[in-house]
């Protein structure tokens, strides 16, 4: 195993991440968008169903917030913990 093969995979990782936490981001803000404007439609459609469109608003939003969190999770472990680099360590030493 050489230095450059273990820093393009750090280097591979961490693009990765970056791409990862982006589309979460992005995910995440497009749905709450969605969520939202979908809400304000069906309150001004029915006035007398905004406590019901409210409350369901925020069950979805509160799914919708988890979702980053459990991405960042993953992409920590990629980051921290990356399992490449044992990937690569095996692969080598069974050559």
């Amino acid at each position: 195993m050489t230095p450059d093969m273990l820093a393009t995979i750090y280097a591979y990782t961490a693009v990765g991440v970056g791409v990862i936490l982006a589309a979460a981001g992005l995910g995440s803000a497009i749905g709450w968008g969605l969520i939202c404007s979908k809400t304000l439609e069906g309150i001004a459609r029915q006035p007398e169903m905004r406590p019901q469109l409210m409350t369901n608003m925020f069950i979805f939003a509160g799914l919708m917030e988890s979702f980053p969190f459990i991405i960042l999770a993953f992409a920590m472990w990629f980051l921290f913990a990356n399992p490449f680099v044992g990937a690569l360590t095996s692969a080598i030493g069974a050559l």
